[in-house]
């Protein structure tokens, strides 16, 4: 009977740790975002993206070693280029890009999917490593489509960048 009760509690501990920890369940991301959404975890669009956010980045990766699933949706700022870009003064002060690493290691930002319409740039890599960007399209952002600097051992594979526009004198434009 004791050796019963003691399977019981464990069993019932194995569960405990299996539904608390969360396994296996992406943050599901869609809909208008007016301040910069901070992902911590693996996170998937399940429906377009409008971004209204001014002078920050759309979605920010605020932790290591996690996936962005675009899921063939599309993830749209407020830029027409050159309507709304950010000028050549603002352009470390307004990072106004649709996703941002920013020092982060061991992140994916995972297509088929669109991320177009940026003050800045559509994909901002900065101090970062261990980064795949796979199957993604970056269109019509007002600076770069992809922006990498200080990022290293990373792949960037089946991305097309197109019609990103090199705004206010700097000479960017596509990766």
């Amino acid at each position: 009977m004791k050796r019963l009760e003691s399977f019981v509690v464990l069993l019932m501990c194995l569960c405990w740790f299996l539904v608390g920890s969360g396994l296996a369940r992406a943050e599901d991301l869609s809909g208008t975002f007016s301040t910069t959404m901070t992902i911590i975890g693996d996170s998937q669009l399940v429906g377009d993206v409008t971004c209204t956010v001014v002078g920050a980045p759309c979605i920010a990766f605020g932790a290591s070693n996690i996936k962005l699933r675009l899921n063939g949706f599309t993830i749209t700022g407020r830029a027409v280029p050159p309507a709304n870009c950010v000028s050549g003064s603002n352009f470390a002060s307004a990072p106004e890009d649709g996703v941002s690493s920013a020092g982060q290691s061991q992140i994916a930002i995972l297509g088929p999917g669109l991320v177009e319409g940026f003050g800045r740039n559509g994909i901002f890599l900065v101090n970062s490593s261990q980064v795949r960007v796979d199957t993604v399209t970056v269109a019509n952002n007002c600076f770069s489509g992809i922006f990498l600097s200080g990022t290293s051992y990373s792949d960037i594979e089946q991305t097309v960048s197109v019609r990103n526009l090199a705004s206010a004198g700097f000479t960017c434009g596509g990766t």
